[in-house]
């Protein structure tokens, strides 16, 4: 038995648990500690990598996905682009009417007269082709508002006019508006008659070819220009360098020959309506009502004018070939970029 006055025998220190210094807990936790204890469980249980490694490989695949789609649409809207594009580069505009009923055909000349521009020979020949052929057309009318241009260009189509002359039988008639000179004018004494309102501003029967020299103002400068050629007249004209009197002579004289075909050219246009004066073809311009008092034009009259008193009828459909929405965008996006540097630094200057 044990006697309670004795003292207890002491505790081995190996027996000793750590539950025995821990004051009583209850059985149960509260409700708030169960959740993040069963959370902490399960983000250590055992397949939890994998199932991250999936949504994230899910979640790549989709943006994938989702980039491809995007790619697929841009590459899709740049094709119907340019097959919009190439459409409406094979299908110029036609005209508004009927070609088959009576009319007069209109063919527009406006602007400067250059390879490449809307008043070139490319487009005005097609559009006096398709206005000749055409059945319903009773006469074809110039409607003509240039300041001139390229020889060489308004040639093509004086050329052009008079041999569809010939062979359709139609007449040709020159309807001036604001300007009618130099190359215009060229073009114009290809008509049967030329209509001019009393304003209009008609002539400049000549050549020129224009550029500039720094060779004073290098010399001042310190400026020395470097330029080598193999052939003697290379350099011709070269603005940096200076001009010999034979390379003078020898502009001069290609420029007088130019002129001279210009002279024939309007002198068989105009034949005898020509009232020549010693000015006529020294590059002067006059009115209208001056240029029909000197035979370059015949009488004072517009476009609705030709059409209903001399054609005959007041139907007029235009022929007149022009930039599409497709080649002006083309010509901004390639052409207009270096434009400007190109005309800045042509070796040869152009003849006008």
């Amino acid at each position: 038995m044990n006697d309670p006055h004795r003292p207890d025998p002491p505790m081995d220190p190996d027996l000793l648990r750590e539950s025995d210094f821990r004051p009583n807990q209850p059985e149960s936790l509260p409700p708030h500690t169960s959740s993040k204890k069963s959370a902490a469980d399960a983000a250590g249980a055992p397949g939890w990598e994998r199932a991250t490694l999936e949504k994230l490989a899910f979640a790549s695949l989709n943006e994938q996905k989702a980039t491809r789609r995007w790619k697929t649409f841009v590459r899709l809207a740049w094709l119907a682009f340019f097959v919009a594009l190439v459409w409406m580069a094979l299908h110029r505009g036609t005209p508004a009417s009927d070609a088959t009923v009576p009319h007069t055909a209109v063919v527009e000349i406006k602007g400067e007269i250059a390879a490449g521009a809307d008043a070139s020979a490319e487009f005005v020949n097609a559009a006096l082709r398709a206005a000749f052929e055409d059945d319903g057309a009773k006469a074809v009318v110039l409607l003509i508002n240039s300041p001139g241009g390229s020889p060489v260009q308004a040639g093509m189509m004086n050329d052009e006019i008079l041999r569809l002359k010939a062979k359709h039988k139609k007449p040709v008639y020159a309807v001036v508006e604001e300007t009618c000179a130099s190359a215009a004018y060229y073009i114009a004494v290809s008509a049967d008659k030329i209509y001019v309102d009393k304003a209009s501003i008609v002539g400049s029967i000549g050549v020129l070819m224009d550029g500039f020299g720094f060779t004073g103002l290098m010399d001042k400068l310190g400026v020395e220009r470097r330029l080598l050629t193999a052939g003697e007249n290379k350099g011709f004209l070269d603005p940096f360098s200076p001009q010999s009197e034979k390379q003078r002579v020898f502009a001069q004289t290609m420029l007088d020959q130019i002129h001279q075909q210009f002279i024939t050219v309007v002198k068989a246009g105009r034949g005898k309506r020509l009232k020549e004066t010693p000015e006529m073809f020294s590059g002067l311009f006059w009115s209208g009502q001056q240029a029909v008092e000197l035979g370059l034009a015949d009488q004072l009259g517009n476009l609705d004018y030709v059409a209903r008193e001399v054609v005959k009828t007041d139907e007029i459909i235009d022929y007149t070939r022009r930039d599409n929405v497709a080649e002006r965008l083309a010509k901004k996006f390639g052409a207009a970029m270096g434009e400007g540097a190109m005309k800045a630094f042509k070796a040869i200057p152009a003849i006008r």
